[in-house]
């Protein structure tokens, strides 16, 4: 959560989508593909005049030791598209964010987390991650899904803070099912939303392509599925079980055991290769930032700390929290909510009315109660609320905020089911930090080591920097799913402070 004013960022990059294994390799000889056409110059301009936007929206490039790797690796795989005449033409940016997410928009274009780089277990985990994201820039897939994302921009799906719960007339529906992701009408958007199971599986198949093309092992896009399938089980229990949101790179995945298989089946039709510089990946990526920046504030258990804000709240037993940089998610079976900030001028009314504004978007009207002032932990604070019929039922909106200063308030938005209170004790715990518990904020990073004699998926686990599922989230880091475990002499990665 950055200090400035928060854009939501929802490059809805890939969507995990159920398929049949042989639905795309079922005739013996299959046709060969059209050869790929040069990005056109209206599609480079386009790119260009929108990269800066994305780049403000995702905070800029993350300069890091990793940096010249990922560009590396991504320019070689992005050229074996066809899209372009030379590796330069492409611009690949490593984006400094804790969510694993990666996308692409055309012209050449190329973006991924360092949360994703640290997932992917190999040079060519990566190289497949990035090739399926060109792939879909290379099949056109952003052109046929650009004018659904603009209607939605319009209309205010996913431009307001409920997001995909507006419906196409702007009315509140299913608010309980829907709150618990972050969406936007920004421009990352226009380029990746919601690409069918079809364009996915097309995406794929390009990615396990270049794969090949540029000499890594084809199955490592198959592989790397697998670790983002554990991923988003992590990321859904950690959010709070129900409806938490997960990784933007697996975003609606029915069945991702179904998309590994197809993946590992259409790597088959390819030349065999061991090439997967798993040692370089493991080097280049050892120490680096992993999780949330502590800029941005970090998760610790069920309290949420920010050193650079001198703040932090407590959620509930049983919620779960995402942090991103445009808010803080707190999603649970009892209700959704966001912590978050806004302009500020002193004007409480004007403040809480933006922020009911702002739920509703342009084609919904919300009537807040009165405005009720107190006082939690010393600081002034101040809330309304309003009750919103729903296709589940009546729903309560709360607006709680807080005035840091003169020019600085805060807030929670929070929805959860009438004739409950399920956020009373979140709503009273928010308190200043002092300069000793901000400077005792450490960031996690990422550490590589060798399995020992005696160690186990278990010993290391507990080496995890976390308070809660440290073997669930040890698997998904090192692709181990199942019961396989671990071998002497093996490189591992593990997350410490």
């Amino acid at each position: 959560m950055r200090k400035s004013l928060f854009l939501a960022t929802a490059a809805t990059a890939m969507l995990f989508a159920s398929g049949s294994p042989e639905s795309a390799f079922a005739a013996k000889k299959a046709k060969a593909p059209a050869a790929p056409k040069f990005f056109t110059e209206k599609e480079k301009a386009t790119g260009a005049k929108y990269h800066p936007e994305i780049m403000k929206e995702f905070g800029g490039a993350w300069e890091s030791p990793q940096t010249s790797y990922v560009v590396r690796v991504g320019k070689k795989i992005a050229f074996q598209s066809g899209l372009a005449a030379k590796e330069s033409d492409f611009t690949v940016t490593l984006l400094n964010s804790p969510v694993n997410n990666a996308f692409a928009i055309e012209g050449g274009y190329v973006y991924i987390t360092r949360q994703l780089v640290a997932l992917c277990n190999s040079e060519a985990e990566m190289a497949g991650v990035l090739g399926h994201e060109v792939g879909h820039t290379g099949a056109r897939h952003s052109k046929k899904r650009q004018s659904n994302a603009r209607l939605a921009s319009i209309l205010g799906v996913g431009g307001t803070i409920l997001g995909a719960v507006l419906g196409d007339n702007g009315g509140l529906i299913g608010a309980l099912g829907g709150f618990a992701k972050e969406y936007s009408g920004t421009v990352a958007q226009l380029f990746s939303l919601s690409y069918s199971r079809k364009q996915e599986e097309e995406a794929d198949d390009l990615g396990i392509q270049y794969l090949s093309k540029a000499g890594y092992d084809p199955l490592a896009l198959s592989s790397m599925l697998t670790s983002l399938a554990l991923q988003t089980q992590v990321d859904q229990a950690a959010a709070g079980h129900l409806g938490g949101p997960m990784p933007e790179w697996a975003s609606t995945h029915p069945d991702p055991a179904k998309r590994v298989a197809r993946a590992a089946t259409g790597a088959a039709k390819y030349p065999k290769s061991s090439v997967r510089n798993a040692d370089a990946h493991y080097t280049a990526i050892n120490g680096m930032l992993f999780d949330d920046d502590p800029k941005e504030g970090v998760i610790e258990g069920q309290d949420f700390i920010h050193p650079v804000l001198k703040l932090k709240f407590s959620v509930p037993t049983g919620y779960g929290m995402a942090n991103s940089s445009s808010a803080v998610q707190v999603n649970g079976s009892g209700g959704k909510a966001l912590f978050q900030t806004a302009a500020y001028s002193g004007d409480k009314t004007a403040y809480v009315a933006a922020a009911f504004k702002a739920i509703a978007g342009e084609n919904q009207q919300i009537t807040p109660s009165a405005i009720t002032e107190t006082t939690v932990n010393g600081i002034p604070a101040f809330s309304s609320t309003a009750d919103v019929q729903t296709q589940q039922g009546q729903v309560r909106v709360t607006v709680y905020a807080y005035e840091f200063a003169t020019n600085q308030a805060f807030h929670f938005t929070a929805i959860n089911p009438v004739n409950t209170s399920p956020f009373d004790t979140m709503f009273k715990s928010v308190s200043r930090i002092t300069q000793a518990e901000a400077a005792a904020v450490k960031p996690r990073k990422l550490q590589v080591v060798k399995v020992a004699k005696n160690d186990t998926v278990a010993t290391l686990a507990a080496k995890m920097a976390y308070k809660s599922l440290q073997t669930e989230r040890f698997r998904a880091l090192n692709g181990l799913s199942g019961t396989a475990t671990v071998k002497v002499g093996q490189k591992v990665k593990i997350v410490t402070y």
